[in-house]
């Protein structure tokens, strides 16, 4: 008989086991709302809306046990899970201080603040991850500054870039979502509103001063102060949709060019730690590449469904607040996951110069075609130069013969004594990528 684990993640490799997935789990969760209620009372103490100890005797009672199973079956009653907890831990704080629990808020202060906190602390672990990753790829940027390789579009060969342009230009998504989410994390703000978001209650309760009490509160846990009760004002959530969904995309590039690159008709790149196949012994498939694509391609989806909740009716939605919470703890685990697997992807992504190398002469020296259709238009005219590689192109491929030796049978081209073997040289021919991967290697 097996006996099921909550949160184990049996069908979501990508983040199970992650620093995330503890950081978002039930547990977690738990911890930041019974952070949030012992916050606020030890905050109307300090403002003289609560007896002297009864910060303190809440706190040490918000660290003894819940009953989570208990606390999720009870919460159907009144759709929230702060319901029930407010009712236990009222309990544990004891008939002295228990009155002092949650007294003045509403559920939604303590689940939305109680959100931020798991949002800080989960977004604190994935900016640790994404600072890995940018490193192992400033590494690899300047180690291949001048590892020549067809630049694909539109899945073809078209002229010839470096590996280290490709890197910085990951890594230069990877601080975009970096800058991004630091500017979230650091305006997270705290939840205080009471019922209707009019801080009554809170008054009523002795708070002379509900902004200064919210500005207590939000020091208490490490969050922002907010500018006014934001129940049915849901930027913070948008604004962390956005984030998550910047990252898992930024993340999600990266990983679909291993996934072409690493193909074995290609090789040019492989994990260092590729995966093993369940029929197939010979196989190393790309998995951390595959679990941050699939990443990426959920990500839009539940941040969407974030997006949607903005549209919350009163001064209390009926739907739209209790929408958000599953989808913003699948983003933060999505991201999370992705962030730890593109971490360990960069450290340990092996690099083969000489294939990529070797893949530039795949169409017979086409791929700097645009470079002689420049040189030559100036030698031998526009419209000569474009009617000789045009011929030239097709009898390449015709005759499996490299452009440069074709070349080198035409009369005017001999007789314009231009140094070919420097004209047909792809590495010769990668423009600024040097000096483009320098410029983003001084971005810190």
């Amino acid at each position: 008989m097996t006996t099921a684990q909550p949160d184990s993640g049996l069908l979501a490799p990508g983040w199970a086991g992650s620093p995330a997935a503890r950081a978002t789990g039930d547990g977690a969760y738990l911890r930041a709302l019974l952070d949030a209620e012992a916050a606020l009372t030890r905050a109307q103490e300090a403002l003289g809306a609560a007896p002297e100890g009864a910060g303190a005797a809440v706190t040490a009672a918000a660290r003894g046990d819940f009953d989570i199973r208990s606390l999720a079956e009870r919460a159907r009653g009144g759709g929230n899970p702060v319901i029930p907890l407010v009712a236990d831990l009222t309990e544990a704080a004891g008939p002295r201080y228990g009155p002092y629990v949650h007294r003045g808020a509403t559920s939604q202060d303590i689940m939305d603040t109680a959100t931020m906190l798991v949002a800080a602390r989960t977004l604190d672990l994935v900016l640790a991850d994404l600072d890995r990753v940018q490193r192992a790829l400033a590494r690899l940027a300047a180690e291949h500054r001048n590892s020549a390789m067809p630049g694909r579009t539109l899945t073809q060969h078209a002229v010839p870039t470096t590996f280290g342009l490709k890197a910085a230009g990951w890594r230069s998504l990877v601080l975009d979502a970096r800058d991004r989410i630091t500017a979230v994390r650091d305006s997270l703000p705290a939840q205080l509103g009471g019922a209707a978001g009019t801080a009554a209650a809170l008054i009523a309760y002795g708070a002379e001063d509900a902004t200064a009490l919210a500005a207590a509160y939000a020091r208490e846990l490490g969050l922002t102060a907010p500018l006014l009760p934001w129940h049915t004002l849901r930027t913070p959530i948008a604004d962390l949709a956005s984030c998550l969904a910047f990252t898992a995309g930024a993340l999600g590039k990266p990983a679909a060019d291993v996934l072409t690159l690493a193909r074995t008709e290609i090789a040019e790149v492989a994990e260092g730690g590729g995966g093993g196949s369940s029929a197939m012994p010979h196989k190393a498939n790309p998995v951390r590449s595959t679990l941050i694509a699939a990443a990426a391609r959920r990500a839009p989806q539940l941040a969407a469904t974030l997006y949607g909740s903005l549209v919350a009716e009163d001064e209390r939605p009926a739907g739209a607040w209790h929408a958000e919470w599953e989808p913003l703890r699948d983003l933060l685990r999505l991201v999370g996951g992705a962030a730890r697997d593109a971490a360990e992807l960069a450290e340990e992504l092996r690099v083969y110069p000489e294939r990529m190398r070797s893949h530039l002469g795949l169409t017979h020296g086409l791929i700097v075609s645009e470079r002689l259709s420049a040189e030559l238009s100036g030698l031998l005219g526009r419209a000569r130069a474009r009617e000789l590689l045009t011929e030239l192109a097709r009898r390449a491929y015709a005759e499996g013969r490299p452009l440069g030796g074709l070349l080198a049978e035409q009369a005017d081209v001999r007789d314009a004594d231009v140094d070919l073997g420097e004209l047909i040289d792809p590495a010769r021919y990668t423009g600024s990528a040097g000096a483009f991967t320098d410029r983003a290697l001084e971005r810190r």
